[in-house]
């Protein structure tokens, strides 16, 4: 048991530096948006596996925050408000990390604020699942 919530733990602190990351990468001159929304992807990403961590719940490697969201929504039915949030952030995963003219523009002020929001949303429920000594 301890060794799961060492482990939660270390998944949430990960996450919590990617919410930190993105702030910090939209506070510098100029601004970078692109940078920003990857982080956020992440920070949400890394919370779910945070929580299917503590529960035990195995998941394929993958960077779909819908996926692992459907699979902890099968353990807390409260997952399932976040469906529209990790729809929306699971493309930032890839959309703007690699040079592609097909997403040549960084991604818009708006488009952060709305990542940053649903990532911190999405790490505070799981945060406030946990038991204490699994939070960073």
């Amino acid at each position: 048991m301890a060794e799961t919530i060492t482990e939660t733990k270390a998944w949430m602190s990960k996450a919590w530096r990617d919410l930190e990351t993105a702030r910090r990468a939209v506070a510098g001159q100029p601004p970078f948006y692109d940078v920003a929304v990857y982080h956020c992807q992440q920070a949400a990403e890394k919370a779910v596996k945070a929580f299917l961590v503590r529960h035990g719940q195995p998941y394929e490697k993958t960077h779909d925050i819908e996926v692992l969201v459907d699979i902890a929504g099968e353990i807390e039915p409260g997952f399932r408000q976040w469906a529209d949030a990790a729809d929306a952030l699971t493309p930032y995963a890839t959309r703007f990390r690699y040079p592609n003219a097909t997403f040549a523009v960084d991604p818009l002020p708006v488009e952060y604020d709305e990542a940053l929001q649903q990532a911190q949303g999405i790490y505070d429920f799981v945060r406030d699942l946990l038991p204490q000594d699994a939070r960073p």
